[in-house]
Formats: C-alpha cells, sequence, structure tokens
C-alpha cells in the first residue's frame, strides 16, 4: 500500500514542477494575476503550495525544510522548482516507512491533534485545491492550462499509455 501512496506525492511534484516549468512563459502582470476565490496571484499560490507540502511533512519521521510552512516570503520560480526537489526526497523517505494512519499527533505546537493520515490526506488535498486555482486563473487569461490530471502524469513517466481502438 505504501508504493501507492508514494505514487500518489510523486503525481504531486510531477504537477507542481509542470505547472512551474509552464508559468515560466507567462509575464510578470500574468504570474501577479488573480480571481475571486483563489488563495492569491499566481506566484503567491504556488509559493503557497510548495511552502504547505514541506509544513506537511511528519517532523517525527523526517527533517523539513528550513522554509517549511513559511509561505510569507515570496519566491520566485526558479527557487520554487528548486524547494520542490529538495522537498521531494523528505517525503519519499517518510512514505517508504510512514507512521501507522490511527498514530495520534500533536500539531499546532500542541493546539491540534489528528492521526498521522489526517495531515498526508490534506498535502494531496490541499495541492490539488490551489493548482485547480492557478489553472482557473490562467483560463480566465485566456491561456490553455496544462494537463496536471493523473493520466497526462502516467503517460509522461511510462506507466501508462494508449494501445489504440480496441480489436474488432
Amino acid at each position: 500500500m505504501d508504493d501507492l501512496l508514494r505514487e500518489a506525492f510523486r503525481h504531486n511534484a510531477w504537477a507542481n514542477k509542470r505547472l512551474i516549468a509552464f508559468c515560466r512563459d507567462l509575464a510578470p502582470e500574468q504570474l501577479a494575476a488573480t480571481a475571486t476565490g483563489t488563495y492569491g496571484s499566481i506566484l503567491e499560490i504556488l509559493n503557497h503550495v510548495i511552502a504547505a507540502d514541506a509544513g506537511y511533512l511528519p517532523r517525527l519521521k523526517v527533517k523539513r525544510p528550513d522554509w517549511a510552512g513559511n509561505d510569507q516570503d515570496i519566491k520566485g520560480l526558479d527557487e520554487l522548482d528548486a524547494r520542490v526537489d529538495e522537498t521531494t526526497p523528505p517525503w519519499e523517505t517518510y512514505l517508504a516507512d510512514p507512521l501507522g494512519a490511527e498514530q495520534l499527533l500533536s500539531l499546532d505546537e500542541g493546539a491540534y491533534e489528528a492521526r498521522a493520515s489526517v495531515p498526508i490526506v490534506q498535502a494531496l488535498h490541499h495541492a490539488n485545491s490551489h493548482r485547480e486555482q492557478v489553472c482557473s486563473i490562467l483560463t480566465g487569461l485566456g491561456i490553455q492550462p496544462p494537463d496536471l490530471q493523473a493520466w497526462a502524469w502516467a503517460e509522461a513517466t511510462g506507466r501508462a499509455r494508449e494501445l489504440g481502438p480496441p480489436a474488432a
């Protein structure tokens, strides 16, 4: 089962990197664009997603990057891309030997308690939700966003392929 979960996080990193790469072709005013109902500008959203991905890493098992969870210091696309690369190995390490799903964790300096499964589920949900916000802003700008679905990831990484029409 842990292999399946690792694959979900590999998709997460791929989707972050693909969206960052796509945004490299945007003008500064496009990166600063926002829309009603989104977290902020494209760059602010990407910064938030990457900082949160590192922030959801379980401290009991791995060392988080020093910048984990800090989305106040807005970084450029090069730094965000490097941060995805920095966050991927700790996720891989953690998912190779995760905490038990039902283990209770003390979060937010003891102000919140949750089962170990909750931050993991939240990490994937959070990233997908905010990447969709970026895609909505792009669509509002008249730009076709990249395909970030699991199917696109699977084809891009050799995990799936089109076989053509079924034989008659």
